[in-house]
């Protein structure tokens, strides 16, 4: 069943800093407040997932947008275990030098996941796992394997680390041949070093970029986080950058820390500034622009990718 104690979806940050302008629970400002969404399917789609042992990273990052989804019967499965090798300083998700073995029943029971949920767009994403030699590429092969066994008309949309970048990995993803790939360049250049562990700029424009080049039916997608001091310069080269990797759709939201060992937040982006940057990203030319304080890179992944389709199709 759902984990209440992971409920706690704002910044647990006790030391505010109004200069920053970082507030508490209960001061967001108008735009980040919503009303809770009905029930639904909530408990349905916990106990599917408690049953086949599986992880979200729903709820594993405190993604805000959890009860929304959750009770429309849709989550985002996070494979390969819940403990990272990674420590980005905006995530949440638990760190381990040494995560547990892969298990090799996950993909099935990810599949019996999406058949009970009655899926029609599957996303998976992954902790990063330097610990393996192809980073989990096989692995997750196999869960795109599996699902399409089981529900062969639903879409795929793959959420990868960047596989330390080896193109070897990356092949072995795209020969899987998921309906999206998806990376996350998650910041602008400048903030890239303070904000991820590991993973580069370049690195993340190298991945988007081969898999473009490797299979150019495929629709690629990226995703960033603002809120964290970038400029709004600097947001416009990150789109300018993601257009010429070969980004097809590109998401942006708000940064929210997660606990108060994370990055503060340094500005609660207005929703205007949101519209400025999908218009500036359709100016040049990305295809599909998803742009909000609550867009996360899952967030209504189904309909994005039916209006994605529709508006490259109408070209």
């Amino acid at each position: 069943m759902l984990n209440r104690q992971r409920l706690n979806i704002l910044p647990d940050n006790p030391e505010i800093d109004d200069a920053e302008r970082v507030v508490g629970p209960g001061r967001f400002p108008s735009w980040l407040h919503r009303k809770l969404p009905p029930g639904g399917s909530l408990w349905q789609t916990g106990a599917i997932l408690s049953k086949n042992r599986l992880h979200t990273v729903c709820e594993e990052a405190k993604c805000p947008n959890l009860l929304e989804c959750w009770s429309k019967k849709t989550a985002t499965f996070l494979v390969m275990g819940k403990a990272c090798t990674r420590s980005c300083g905006f995530c949440d998700i638990g760190f381990s030098k040494a995560p547990p073995a892969l298990e090799a029943d996950e993909a099935i029971r990810v599949a019996d996941s999406v058949l009970e949920m009655g899926l029609k767009h599957v996303v998976i994403t992954m902790v990063a796992r330097d610990d393996l030699p192809d980073g989990g590429a096989s692995h997750l092969a196999a869960i795109v394997q599996a699902v399409r066994s089981k529900a062969p008309d639903a879409t795929i949309e793959l959420l990868t680390s960047d596989l330390c970048g080896k193109s070897e990995a990356v092949d072995i993803v795209l020969e899987a041949q998921p309906d999206i790939f998806n990376h996350n360049i998650e910041t602008v250049r400048e903030l890239t070093p303070r904000v991820r562990h590991k993973a580069t700029y370049e690195r993340t424009l190298h991945v988007l970029r081969y898999a473009k080049a490797g299979a150019p039916q495929m629709l690629v997608k990226s995703g960033l986080m603002v809120g964290l001091g970038e400029s709004e310069e600097q947001v416009q080269q990150t789109l300018r950058d993601l257009k010429a990797a070969g980004c097809d759709i590109v998401t942006i939201g708000q940064y929210l820390q997660a606990n108060n060992r994370k990055l503060r937040v340094k500005a609660f982006v207005p929703p205007e500034q949101f519209q400025k940057y999908e218009k500036f990203g359709y100016e040049i030319g990305i295809s599909y622009m998803f742009s909000g304080p609550f867009v996360r890179s899952s967030y209504n992944a189904n309909l994005v990718l039916k209006d994605a389709k529709a508006i490259i199709n109408s070209k």
